[in-house]
């Protein structure tokens, strides 16, 4: 990404030039955390969703490379490979929607501490996995329940790194490269990505109430004294290394999903899935290329149901210490390599329900106003 905005003279020295964003805040620009949160959620446990035919939403999974872990006649749960506990949930109803997240608590007193801060209550989850929960609404309205105790799967067999002949050094000789066409077998969830037109609200909830630290802020062009629009965000775990996102939320007219991210074990994999989902008349929204926020190779899919869904892989991974990056937002800005962001990605396909979203939006007491719309527009045709 470009920014038209002079950068300050100590950016030469900054340790965010050249790493992971063009430069770092500014006196008196948001720290990109909370000094007192109330608990530091671990890790994303999983998603849920609500769609009307289980069966076509089974096909999709396995095609797109989740492992079946229960089916009942409600719900279907999805996990990866990797140990741990499911990553999705997906319950039968009459129109698909998007619930929301669930975060995975460090201990079981964390839950106790949220509920206190909260005003919520732990109760135990009577479905498939078990463990407690503590069930909460952040600003946009979205629901977000934090667990702990939730049964952990063990590991599954996954797909192995591919050995790769790279410059001079080779591993592979006498030795043909094959990748199968197959799905790209899901090791775990990596992120959810969510629209809000309360961002800086939403933002400081998420921060203070699960601890999450921010990797990136993304501003509008000629608006950065206004502050981020945009935001990667991680876990603190301390000194142990986070995903460069778990969590990234914009401000935008809609409230709710954007997407989800799936890790996947390497290229081969990732573009192997890819073509037998193509294969199997899936639809590609994006793909395949290269972040800059995250880094990770990256490529999107439509479920039967319109919702985006990512395979990711060979992602950032930051410890507590990395402070965030400042950029401006555009779609150029979106990947270092790959083809130019579609519109479907960006979600500016115009359509009758898009118009009523944006002047919705627009009538309601909110951060979005005029000129933030329309500098939201010049960054998704930049």
């Amino acid at each position: 990404m470009t920014s038209t905005t002079t950068a300050p003279a100590h950016t030469v020295s900054d340790p965010h030039h050249g790493l992971h964003s063009e430069d770092g805040a500014r006196h008196g620009e948001h720290p990109g955390r909370d000094r007192r949160p109330v608990i530091k959620a671990v890790d994303l446990a999983w998603l849920e969703f609500v769609k009307p035919d289980l069966e076509r939403a089974e096909t999709f999974a396995r095609d797109f490379g989740f492992t079946v872990a229960a089916r009942t006649p409600q719900a279907l749960y999805l996990r990866g490979t990797r140990p741990g506990p499911h990553c999705l949930v997906i319950r039968k109803g009459p129109t698909s929607r998007f619930l929301g997240p669930a975060f995975l608590a460090a201990d079981r007193a964390d839950l106790d501490r949220l509920a206190e801060a909260t005003g919520r209550r732990v109760h135990p989850l009577h479905e498939y996995g078990g463990g407690h929960v503590v069930d909460l609404l952040d600003p946009s309205g979205i629901p977000v329940r934090v667990v702990h105790g939730v049964t952990e799967h063990p590991a599954l067999p996954g797909q192995q790194p591919l050995p790769l002949n790279t410059g001079g050094h080779t591993v592979r000789i006498n030795a043909a490269r094959r990748p199968p066409l197959e799905p790209a077998r899901v090791e775990r969830l990596g992120h959810v990505v969510l629209s809000t037109r309360v961002f800086g609200r939403a933002l400081d909830w998420y921060l203070h109430h699960l601890g999450l630290i921010v990797s990136d802020f993304l501003y509008l062009d000629g608006q950065r004294d206004r502050g981020p629009t945009m935001a990667f965000i991680r876990c603190d775990r301390g000194d142990e290394p986070a995903d460069h996102h778990t969590l990234a939320m914009h401000l935008g007219p809609d409230t709710g999903y954007v997407h989800s991210a799936y890790q996947v074990a390497d290229l081969d994999a990732l573009a192997a899935g890819g073509t037998y989902l193509a294969q199997r008349g899936y639809r590609r929204s994006w793909g395949i290329g290269r972040h800059i926020q995250g880094s990770q190779i990256f490529d999107y899919w439509r479920d039967p149901d319109r919702f985006l869904v990512e395979h990711f892989t060979d992602g950032d991974l930051f410890d507590h210490t990395l402070e965030p990056g400042w950029a401006a937002m555009s779609a150029s800005g979106l990947a270092q390599w790959g083809p130019p962001a579609t519109r479907d990605f960006l979600g500016a396909t115009p359509s009758p329900a898009l118009l009523h979203t944006v002047l919705t939006a627009l009538r309601e007491d909110n951060e979005l106003d005029p000129a933030r719309l329309n500098a939201l527009v010049k960054a998704m045709s930049s």
